[in-house]
């Protein structure tokens, strides 16, 4: 079963206007695409095609969570999705200069599939960092967490007074 067939939209058959889809995406989507950076994800994805007579314009619009490992704990937690981007598709011949943001079709095309676009949109928006929520605010109660302060370096203090050679550094700041 190919998975990204529900992802293909012939647009031939469509009138001008707006029309609207609605995707599900979840696990086995990223197993298609063999990511396996998160644990769950329950994402909803909505799609509005504005068929021009010459031209698509895309509005992707995705909503949800995935569960994310941390970075500093390796305790898993729920991390919002909430991002959208837009994509105007022409047809004709593309070139290399042509936007991130066009696409260009060749002509006689009659379908898209945007199952990448998704992907690429849900990929793009997690965090570079990785940390639980518990370790911002200070809820989260770790083994790992309570090593990790145990080796945290202590300030160097002479005579009850912090070591003067650091204030150069803060100065710096």
């Amino acid at each position: 079963m190919d998975v990204l067939k529900e992802y293909t939209l012939p647009f031939v058959g469509l009138k001008d206007g707006k029309h609207t889809f609605n995707f599900t995406i979840d696990n086995t989507f990223f197993e298609h695409f063999e990511f396996h950076e998160f644990n769950e994800a329950s994402l909803e994805g909505l799609l509005i095609l504005d068929k021009k007579p010459n031209f698509l314009e895309l509005h992707f619009d995705i909503k949800g969570t995935v569960t994310l490992e941390c970075d500093v704990s390796t305790e898993w937690f729920e991390h919002k999705v909430m991002t959208e981007y837009d994509l105007i598709v022409k047809f004709g011949v593309a070139s290399n200069n042509d936007p991130d943001e066009i696409i260009v079709l060749p002509e006689g095309s009659y379908q898209i599939n945007v199952g990448h676009y998704f992907y690429e949109m849900v990929v793009l928006s997690l965090p570079i960092k990785r940390v639980h929520p518990g370790i911002e605010n200070g809820t989260l109660e770790s083994e790992i967490l309570k090593k990790l302060k145990a080796l945290e370096p202590k300030e160097e203090k002479l005579n009850g007074q912090q070591d003067p050679r650091w204030n150069k550094l803060k100065d710096l700041l």
